[in-house]
């Protein structure tokens, strides 16, 4: 009588461990080869926006979705975010430089140069530290009583300090103004009014913003004010910023 071994598994067992291996692999190697196409594409966008907006650093940015690859080949990405900061104030007037800018980009497109870049829509979100809008109008401010409100304060000699309370709100040509300014401590006498005045008397533009963002609104928080502004076909180019 014969002896007939009994078949096994084993072979396509193996074929399977192989085939996942390989599945595996390939799956790997497209994720690191997608991963360099969003880090170049994150250092370019980065480059463009520190050329546009002259920060000392380049900026944080961040792809999101995958394949990016599939993404650069229609040649525009789906959203990507960007952190710069301490953007310098342009002008004379007043300069009020932007302590850390936020900006969330839809429909990236990138052009030939390396210095230019396009977005469908843009959010931003510019966070001005009272440290420096302190610096730029004159009088020390920091959060007020009450949401929406700031305090001015101004020290006189033989006087002492002199504070107000202002509202603060978004005002058109993406400026800042302080409205319904009422005195909480000191006289406010002429050389104290002087100051306040002409620190708090006409809205404070920002100059530091990408053209083509328009203000929102603006709210005040403990450590500074956020001003955000949205917009609809932006580009971001060397000296895009607001005049």
């Amino acid at each position: 009588m014969c002896k007939y071994r009994r078949m096994t598994r084993q072979p396509t067992r193996n074929l399977k461990i192989v085939t996942v291996a390989v599945v595996s692999a390939l799956a790997v190697g497209t994720v690191t080869v997608d991963r360099v196409a969003a880090t170049r594409a994150e250092s370019r966008t980065a480059k463009a926006f520190q050329d546009g907006m002259g920060t000392p650093a380049r900026p944080s940015v961040h792809v999101s979705g995958f394949p990016v690859l599939t993404q650069l080949a229609e040649g525009s990405l789906c959203h990507v975010d960007i952190t710069a900061h301490d953007i310098p104030a342009r002008g004379t007037t007043r300069p009020l430089p932007v302590t850390k800018l936020t900006v969330g980009l839809d429909g990236l497109k990138t052009s030939g140069s390396a210095g230019v870049a396009h977005a469908r829509g843009v959010e931003a979100t510019a966070f001005l530290s009272y440290e420096d809008v302190s610096r730029a109008l004159g009088p020390a401010v920091s959060q007020g009583e009450g949401p929406g409100r700031v305090e001015a304060a101004v020290t006189l000699p033989l006087v002492g300090d002199v504070t107000v309370s202002a509202a603060v709100s978004a005002a058109s040509g993406n400026r800042i103004a302080f409205t319904d300014v009422r005195v909480i401590q000191g006289a406010l006498i002429d050389p104290a009014e002087a100051l306040l005045d002409r620190a708090l008397a006409e809205p404070v533009p920002l100059r530091s913003i990408p053209e083509g963002l328009r203000l929102r609104s603006v709210t005040t928080t403990e450590k500074g004010i956020d001003a955000r502004f949205s917009g609809e076909s932006v580009t971001f180019r060397p000296s895009s910023t607001t005049a």
